[in-house]
């Protein structure tokens, strides 16, 4: 997938204003920047959730921006929101077939990436716990197949405990499939263990790309700081 000088809009105010940067198959590309720099409208773009006014998005050579949210969802766009967005009212079996479709992604493996899940599959989801809410949403989004998983703050608020089964399991990910991974997270320590390379928001546009590795002190301090 790549993106390239892409501007966007809520109403007449402008939030993205020059964003580009590319994920390879099976790369993990960390999408970082301070809270309000563009990142989650980044990722609404991507998946047509938001109109590109500028620019262009494409995955798999066919521009985006002629696709419906639906059409891009079956295109291979897997989404983990912010804030989770379980079904409360289902059980997290019901959540987890709900957007199904064929392919190495069933009940039994994310039952085995999130045993928890396989232990609670007859509960509400409004019942788990938000660490568990929040695999179920990966897990949601895993079950469609995708071949760009997009992770929008999947550890955001979570116990340390959780957060460390949430990482780990992205590195399941990125170890065993040939997933493309973009994680949009503030942790530059566990986003260091396991990603690529990096892209840095400021002000709705790209800033600094580069490998994971090249993000040093001087670079990140300026934009990720407090």
């Amino acid at each position: 997938m790549s993106l390239e000088n892409v501007a966007a809009f809520y109403g007449p105010s402008q939030a993205l204003f020059d964003v580009s940067f590319e994920i390879g198959e099976g790369e993990v590309i960390a999408l970082m920047g301070r809270n309000g720099m563009g990142k989650s409208t980044t990722v609404k773009t991507i998946c047509r959730l938001l109109p590109v006014s500028a620019g262009t998005v494409r995955f798999d050579g066919q521009d985006l921006a002629r696709v419906p949210p639906h059409q891009a969802a079956r295109m291979g766009l897997g989404l983990v929101p912010e804030g989770r967005r379980c079904f409360t009212n289902l059980t997290v079996t019901e959540n987890l077939i709900a957007a199904a479709r064929p392919g190495h992604w069933d009940m039994g493996t994310v039952s085995k990436l999130f045993p928890r899940l396989g232990e609670r599959r007859g509960q509400s989801a409004g019942s788990l716990s938000g660490g568990e809410q929040q695999m179920l949403s990966i897990g949601r989004a895993l079950m469609t197949n995708p071949r760009l998983l997009i992770l929008d703050e999947a550890t955001e608020g979570l116990a340390p405990l959780v957060r460390r089964e949430i990482w780990a399991a992205i590195g399941v990910l990125k170890r065993e499939t040939g997933l493309a991974i973009l994680v949009i997270d503030k942790s530059l320590r566990e986003l260091s263990q396991i990603a690529d390379g990096a892209v840095i928001l400021q002000r709705g546009a790209t800033v600094w790309s580069g490998r994971i590795n090249d993000l040093t002190e001087d670079v990140s301090g300026p934009y990720l700081g407090v």
